[in-house]
């Protein structure tokens, strides 16, 4: 059995895949703990794994205004003091960190205890976290066909985004059902990443009785604070009724893509890698103001790979026309899920836990050889 510290806080994108890696170390007979951030969306997610072991990490994320960066420098240096305190303690055999400013800290106390470290990046354009601390790792998990300058591609592996057990396809008719949507009617699902897309909540406010005349449900997952949930009824041109949920959170994600015909989204590495495993159609909008415009990059390699399309935040009038001519065309969307079928990549947590395991038994066998000499 090894030990593994895996830093995963601060947004959905990075928690979501901590938790997966996580999931699978411990059915493996590993011990595992994940860091996480004192945000609500972490709080919120990890309500569903009381099995897992999760450490609280001060610290808010970079900015370059400076009170928040005072703030940021203030509470990394509080995080690296607890991180490095908890590598003493536990002794892990590798650490895993996934971008975000919960990683810097545990990278750091694990350069200074000589602990291996690997570092997991899954946007298109890596993050600075991932970009900084790079040189430190012996491992960078990359997405295909994407290098860091001046970090070496002998330590640099290719794998996809790991995605928690539960992230597969249902029933479309069941998970309609269980989200109190009538399966004989389209749904349009709007989802604005863990923190919610003001933008995309607005335009699903203001077009509801466009989209119901056309027959289309509308779920919106609004984000933790941005308002509270609320239901509305409508009717189809002929008089028939249709339902739109606005609601903060969902645990329940597989059931949201599975049902959905068709999603409006933000375009975070997790969420896309989600869309693929679900085979669910997606127009995409990037957040504009995303680091590096990385949600752009994203946007654009999943449409070229022809899972959906790409909008942009200022076209909201284009934005209604795509989405009704996409859910007007039952042919577009097959050949959309068949491309989506097609990029799945069922493995990645398979070579990533084979990967890490190496690493940490090489770091035991070390440990061993030192410990009887």
């Amino acid at each position: 059995m090894s030990k593994f510290l895996i830093s995963c806080g601060g947004t959905g994108g990075h928690l979501a895949p901590g938790i997966a890696l996580a999931e699978e170390l411990r059915d493996r007979g590993h011990e595992v703990r994940l860091l996480i951030s004192q945000k609500r969306v972490d709080a919120r997610l990890i309500e569903k794994y009381p099995e897992l072991s999760f450490v609280c990490l001060p610290g808010t994320g970079f900015s370059w205004r400076p009170i928040q960066l005072l703030r940021c420098g203030l509470g990394q240096l509080r995080a690296l003091w607890s991180t490095w305190r908890l590598v003493k303690r536990m002794r892990p055999d590798t650490v895993v960190g996934f971008g975000g400013f919960t990683s810097a800290p545990l990278v750091i106390a694990a350069w200074l205890s000589g602990v291996p470290c690997a570092l997991h990046e899954s946007n298109r354009v890596p993050g600075l976290a991932v970009r900084t601390l790079g040189r430190w790792a012996q491992r960078v998990y990359l997405p295909l066909g994407i290098s860091i300058e001046k970090i070496s591609a002998l330590k640099t592996r290719h794998v996809g985004m790991p995605l928690r057990r539960e992230m597969t396809r249902q029933s479309r008719e069941l998970a309609s059902a269980a989200l109190g949507f009538e399966p004989a009617h389209r749904l349009l699902v709007i989802l604005g990443g863990s923190q919610g897309a003001s933008v995309l909540n607005e335009w699903a406010r203001e077009h509801l009785t466009a989209l119901a005349a056309e027959g289309i449900q509308v779920l919106v997952v609004t984000g933790l604070g941005k308002g509270a949930e609320s239901q509305f009824e409508l009717r189809t041109k002929a008089g028939a009724p249709l339902r739109a949920i606005f609601t903060p959170f969902t645990d329940q994600m597989a059931v949201v893509l599975s049902a959905a015909d068709l999603v409006v989204s933000r375009a975070g590495a997790g969420t896309l890698a989600e869309l693929v495993r679900c085979g669910t159609p997606a127009i995409l909008v990037p957040y504009p103001l995303a680091a590096d415009d990385h949600q752009r990059a994203n946007a654009d390699f999943f449409e070229r790979q022809g899972g959906g399309f790409m909008r942009a935040q200022t076209d909201r009038a284009g934005l209604l026309d795509q989405v009704l001519t996409v859910m007007r065309n039952e042919r577009c969307r097959q050949k959309l899920r068949a491309n989506l079928n097609r990029i799945n990549n069922m493995n990645t947590i398979d070579l990533l836990v084979a990967d890490l395991e190496a690493m940490a038994q090489s770091r035991a066998g070390l440990r061993t050889q030192c410990s009887a000499s």
